[in-house]
């Protein structure tokens, strides 16, 4: 196999993870808090030995699936009445406790557990302030959470959401569809977050647009197999040329 095979190969591999990025994007179009994904590609320039002519006749670009960059954008967010929804207008993460160690999400889908902890649809703790679960006693009736985290009720104030940011967000490591490991970047309180009770994101996704994306790189990639399979034909005519030289 010569350069050309190789060449298109490598862009057939970066178009499916392109696909596969766009298929995941998709299947959470209704995520609460999900966040798009795309793939970054690099070209990858390498020389051609025994090959006579100028410079750029003797270099050679493959496409390298480098990494994938995160849509930070906001998604929608939708008034639902539930008082234990919340989300975030704006920058930052709540906080939960996980077995594998704290972890990040937008999704503020939060319900009351048996044992009055706030907790998410996984039944993960929402940490507060002072990185402990959130805890409701049952006389606390009517709950009110205002937009820097601070949770009230009836019979006073009970604490606050622990909200933080990210100086670089494209670092955090994504786990499930939900949530993030921060991956080594330092989470920073945010001390006035702003937050919006009986509310929740949406994904970020737009699926007209994923969708005319997905058919797109659909497109590009019977492209590249229409030319690998056409490069195959002419090496194998080209061989049997030779064959028929010899005999």
């Amino acid at each position: 196999m010569d350069s050309p095979s190789y060449i298109i190969l490598s862009r057939l591999t970066a178009q499916m993870r392109a696909g596969e990025l766009t298929a995941h994007n998709l299947a959470n179009a209704d995520t609460p808090g999900f966040r798009a994904s795309r793939p970054v590609f690099a070209e990858v320039v390498t020389r051609q030995g025994r090959v006579a002519g100028p410079r750029s006749a003797s270099e050679v670009g493959y496409a390298w699936d480098r990494a994938s960059w995160r849509d930070i954008a906001t998604g929608p967010i939708t008034t639902t009445g539930n008082p234990f929804d919340l989300a975030l207008s704006g920058e930052g993460y709540f906080v939960i406790d996980t077995p594998r160690g704290e972890r990040y999400t937008r999704a503020g889908r939060f319900a009351l557990g048996q044992d009055g902890r706030l907790v998410d649809q996984a039944g993960h703790a929402v940490l507060n302030t002072n990185s402990q679960p959130v805890a409701l006693a049952p006389n606390d009736t009517r709950v009110e959470i205002q937009g820097d985290g601070t949770i009230r009720s009836e019979n006073g104030i009970l604490g606050r959401l622990r909200v933080v940011r990210f100086g670089n967000e494209q670092a955090l490591r994504a786990e499930g569809d939900r949530n993030f490991d921060a991956a080594g970047e330092p989470p920073q309180d945010m001390p006035r977050p702003s937050i919006v009770q009986g509310a929740m994101e949406g994904s970020n996704v737009r699926s007209v647009l994923e969708m005319t994306r997905m058919m797109a790189e659909l497109r590009e990639f019977q492209l590249a197999n229409q030319f690998l399979e056409r490069e195959g034909d002419r090496q194998q005519s080209a061989i049997d040329r030779l064959l028929r030289r010899r005999n």
